[in-house]
């Protein structure tokens, strides 16, 4: 049975191996080429486990989709709860294929099954973490790829702050991506928000919705750029346009800070 199963992983990695060809061309920022994310959200019990997950992060599965070609990995923790023991972890993929590509690719990476050994090691009723929820994004076309933030290459403090804004209907939906496509995410540039990523909720929870992310020094900084957003004369003309009224239903925000391993 063991030979079986080693050679399917064979067999889907090969496959993997073609899909993922000349990856290392495609993934980078400066291609432009669409993104889509993967933000997964992993729930620990406790620090200890938190800390199980963070080892398995950084020295496992980071480094496995390094070798895959994949970069620009972002790991955070919640800034307003100190007794939440959870991770977000923001992946990006240049295509479809290579997201399906990557399960069985880990499935025959030696290094990384060394890596990994503990933490699939853990028993049943003691498991590292509660749940992952995992929601998969397309980028918008007015902001094709992750923007680092200046802060990560000068490796500075930094926080972000993930918006989700749902909709009331599909069509509401498409019409708040058009919004930010069509001058929106300027607006946000130009008024130091400095996003990361804007991406519309394919698969997940609480459809139809999409999420962006923003980028600043600190609090304070990040109170300025929206002062700043809210007051900017495009802002203020788009926001009276009728095709662009009652299109988000709610928000939900977080504000976040990137782990020691975070590549954003």
């Amino acid at each position: 049975m063991s030979n079986s199963i080693d050679r399917r992983n064979f067999l889907k990695a090969s496959a993997a191996l073609t899909a993922m060809a000349g990856v290392g061309n495609v993934v980078r920022a400066d291609d432009k080429k669409q993104e889509y994310y993967e933000l997964c959200f992993y729930r620990t019990a406790d620090a200890n486990k938190k800390k199980m997950l963070d080892r398995y992060l950084e020295n496992a599965l980071i480094p496995a989709l390094g070798r895959m070609g994949l970069d620009r990995i972002g790991v955070f923790t919640n800034m307003d709860q100190p007794d939440d023991y959870s991770i977000y972890l923001l992946i990006p993929y240049p295509t479809l294929e290579i997201f399906a590509a990557v399960k069985p690719m880990l499935a025959v990476d030696k290094e990384y099954l060394i890596t990994s050994k503990d933490y699939f090691a853990v028993p049943m009723d003691d498991p590292v973490f509660i749940r992952i929820q995992s929601t998969f994004y397309k980028a918008f076309q007015g902001m094709l790829v992750i923007e680092m933030p200046d802060q990560t290459a000068e490796n500075k403090p930094r926080i972000f702050e993930l918006r989700i804004y749902e909709s009331h209907t599909e069509e509401k939906a498409a019409f708040k991506v058009d919004m930010f496509n069509s001058g929106e995410i300027q607006v946000m540039r130009d008024t130091g928000l400095a996003p990361v990523f804007y991406g519309e909720a394919l698969v997940g929870e609480n459809i139809p919705h999409l999420a962006y992310m923003l980028s600043a020094s600190n609090r304070d900084a990040h109170k300025e750029h929206w002062g700043k957003f809210g007051a900017h004369p495009e802002w203020q003309r788009m926001k009276e346009m009728p095709k662009y009224k009652d299109t988000v239903s709610k928000i939900t925000n977080f504000f976040l800070k990137p782990t020691a391993y975070s590549q954003i």
